[in-house]
């Protein structure tokens, strides 16, 4: 309220008009006008001061000369230091710096020009004639530089009243750019739980609360809106916010800042506020896995993506174009996923690059031919049917694509001498129960086995969670039912699953590469796995529209809380905090070979569940008798 009292104080002299263009050629004239003013002034006030502030003692005709010296001295020093070129933002801090030197050399030479008209001119007086001239000219630049910046400042009735919650070096930036811009927002308040910033301020934004005070003072100030600008808020600080911020009424809209400045040591702008999305409401934290250290492997390599055009597949192919592979090739059976993977990348999607290749898994003479002809050194096994309920009503598919299609995939690469094989797995093949995770499971297990037979190169799957921004997704099905007012849909009240964002996803993916021994399958550490049910209530709560849930049910194979790893696996992380590095018994080909993907759903359904689990000399025995 205060704050916005004193814009309006200023408001009659500070137009919020534009400097005209006609006036630019005379702003260096202007400028120098002010500082020869101050001069004059300051000479003035030294000689009052000097002769005991007996004003009709002073001799008009010394104190006209030591002026005109003193203009002299200052437009000399000044024109050949640039000061009055425009090189410097008026009032910025380097043209201070440069009007100190300037200001200095000009008192100096003054009285050398004054000293032989007056040898017994002293120096004090020269010297507090220059300082206060300084200072004149000091607090010239500083109001034209107040006036400015209220010249810039949103306006109250207009922009948006917004509370910024953390008063450290993002917050305060952000501010300092909000207040001189005439943007969309205007800075109210700060909030941080710092106890030692409770008197803190930044362009006369003060810190006035921590966390639970957020909601008081939203309405003392009529904000209606709250900018996070910390990084890597913890996913419990988080809900306290957004729990304060939906007290308000209205519920204050929540926005955080884009990373990308950040990353780069840049200061936040105004332009980096950006809406609170589904995965920050989820309060994921940053995972580092310090691509940059270990991407190599990559670099000068021709590198081959099976499953390019999906959600996994692009993201992949966009991170790895970073790390300069000879060559890049995207492989996918749909046409239309290629065209948007090329656009995203390349911008263009003429679909005419030798490095887009549309095959088909099934086929694999196709896929053996691939290889051939390009003989990758590096695979990303990135295709895969992965929705479980179609899986569950018809496995023979998962057994062609996910099975089968992996196990061709896997022989072409042996056959090409691939050295480096990742192989894209699910968290359902951790103790698995449903086909999807059977499939991926007995997909991990033929994967350690390539990696035992291959006479050259690693073989490793990578094993992920539900992955945010993929297509299918929980969140992006539900932002679609929101957007379309119908009832959000979820299985069950106490449902439970891991989620990770789909760059951590391809992050792993790649690292996967560099740290994976042979025959291990990696699992990124998650956190703690969210209730599905509440995820729906607070996207519901942040759409502010009135939609109801419906529980359906558990589906067939699924379960209510899903795991990372199996029974059998240990927790062992060596060469990443977040990364668990566990092995896999290997499964010979032959135990897949002679299954019947057309046969009796049941009897497949059995025949993928045990070869999850059994020995590899009785899975081979099964296999050649009887799944058929």
């Amino acid at each position: 309220m205060k704050q916005e009292s004193k814009l309006k104080d200023w408001s009659w002299w500070a137009a919020r008009r534009p400097i005209p263009a006609a006036m630019y050629p005379f702003l260096s004239p202007i400028k120098l006008g002010m500082d020869l003013s101050a001069w004059t002034l300051a000479i003035a006030a030294a000689s009052w001061v000097r002769l005991e502030m007996a004003s009709t003692t002073i001799p008009i005709g010394a104190l006209a000369r030591a002026v005109g010296f003193a203009w002299v001295a200052q437009i000399a020093v000044g024109t050949l230091a640039g000061l009055y070129r425009g090189r410097r933002r008026y009032g910025s801090f380097e043209e201070v710096a440069l009007l100190f030197k300037v200001t200095v050399a000009a008192t100096l030479l003054t009285f050398a020009l004054e000293r032989p008209f007056n040898p017994r001119t002293p120096m004090s007086a020269l010297l507090v004639g220059g300082s206060m001239a300084l200072v004149l000219m000091m607090g010239c630049r500083y109001t034209w530089r107040v006036v400015q910046e209220i010249r810039r400042r949103p306006e109250p009735e207009e922009a948006v009243r917004l509370l910024v919650f953390g008063a450290g070096e993002r917050g305060c930036g952000l501010i300092e750019d909000l207040v001189k811009d005439r943007g969309s927002y205007l800075p109210v308040g700060l909030i941080d739980d710092d106890p030692g910033k409770k008197r803190f301020s930044v362009r006369g934004v003060k810190v006035l609360g921590s966390v639970p005070d957020i909601s008081r003072v939203a309405r003392e100030y009529r904000a209606t809106a709250l900018l996070v600008a910390v990084s890597d808020v913890p996913p419990a600080l988080m809900a306290k916010i957004l729990a304060q911020a939906e007290e308000c009424s209205p519920a204050l809209q929540v926005k955080v800042l884009s990373p990308i400045g950040s990353l780069f040591g840049e200061k936040s702008k105004g332009s980096d506020i950006r809406d609170l999305s589904e995965e920050d409401l989820l309060g994921r934290r940053k995972v580092d896995t310090n691509l940059e250290d270990i991407a190599g492997y990559i670099w000068g390599k021709r590198v081959l993506v099976t499953g390019a055009g999906g959600s996994i597949g692009s993201e992949l192919c966009r991170q790895l174009r970073r790390y300069n592979p000879e060559r890049l090739v995207m492989l996918d059976r749909d046409e239309s996923a290629l065209h948007g993977v090329q656009l995203s990348i390349e911008g263009t999607a003429l679909l005419d690059s030798p490095d887009l290749v549309l095959a088909d898994l099934r086929d694999r003479d196709r896929i053996m031919t691939v290889f051939k002809e390009v003989q990758p050194h590096v695979v990303f096994h990135a295709a895969a049917l992965k929705h479980l309920p179609l899986l569950e009503a018809n496995p023979g598919e998962a057994v062609k694509s996910n099975v089968w299609g992996t196990q061709t995939v896997l022989d072409a690469a042996m056959a090409s001498g691939v050295g480096t094989f990742v192989n894209i797995s699910t968290d359902k093949a951790a103790d698995p129960c449903s086909v999807l995770g059977y499939s991926k499971r007995v997909a991990e297990r033929l994967t350690a086995n390539a990696a035992q037979t291959a006479l050259t190169g690693t073989y490793v799957s990578v094993r992920f969670g539900n992955v945010l921004g993929s297509r299918g997704s929980v969140l992006s099905t539900f932002r679609q039912q929101i957007i379309d007012g119908k009832a959000i849909t979820v299985t069950h009240p106490d449902i439970t699953r891991y989620f990770m964002l789909i760059h951590e996803a391809v992050q792993l993916t790649i690292q996967a590469g560099a740290i994976g021994e042979p025959g291990e399958v990696l699992v990124l550490d998650m956190g703690e796995p969210k209730n599905i049910a509440e995820m729906a209530r607070t996207l519901i709560r942040r759409s502010g529209k009135d939609i109801p849930i419906i529980f359906t049910g558990l589906r067939e194979g699924e379960k209510m809380h899903e795991d990372l790893l199996g029974a059998d696996e240990i927790d062992v992380r060596p060469k990443h905090g977040l990364i668990t590095q566990a092995p896999v018994p290997p499964l010979p080909p032959d135990a897949v070979e002679w299954m019947n993907a057309d046969g009796e759903r049941q009897q497949l359904i059995f025949a993928l569940r045990d070869l999850c689990t059994v020995p590899v000399e009785a899975a081979t025995q099964q296999g050649t008798a009887g799944y058929d």
